[in-house]
């Protein structure tokens, strides 16, 4: 799934420790603009959390994200992990085209003649 929000607050970066090794988690909640706009809380993991990070408040960004819901002593939890974030640039104004030379013909050139032979048959 794929969305493009709002940068509303970076959390702090949560590190720990498990089986496999050691972890980075780092949450983001975004907005998403619309007539009622909403907050999601997108958890990025591992290398993905340096570039959460690194996000800014206001920012506009298009996030990629998994939604996996599991199950604990009977509730369930929902996350929303990220596995790209794009960058929104501001848009960029086009650089204006040179202006077209205008056609002049060369001082050796013969003058136009009307007289030639128009051998079309249209």
């Amino acid at each position: 799934m794929e969305f493009e929000g709002v940068v509303y607050k970076v959390l702090e970066p949560v590190k720990g420790t498990s089986a496999r090794g050691e972890w980075t988690k780092q949450e983001v909640v975004f907005e998403l603009p619309g007539e009622f706009s909403r907050k999601v809380c997108v958890s990025f993991w591992g290398d993905k959390a340096q570039d959460a990070a690194s996000l800014k408040k206001g920012e506009t960004v298009s996030v990629s994200v998994n939604i996996e819901s599991r199950e604990y002593n009977g509730r369930w939890f929902t996350e929303v992990r990220a596995w790209r974030v794009v960058r929104k640039s501001a848009a960029v104004p086009m650089p204006e085209a040179a202006p077209m030379p205008e056609f002049v013909p060369a001082a050796d050139a013969e003058p136009f003649k009307s007289d030639l032979v128009d051998d079309l048959p249209f």
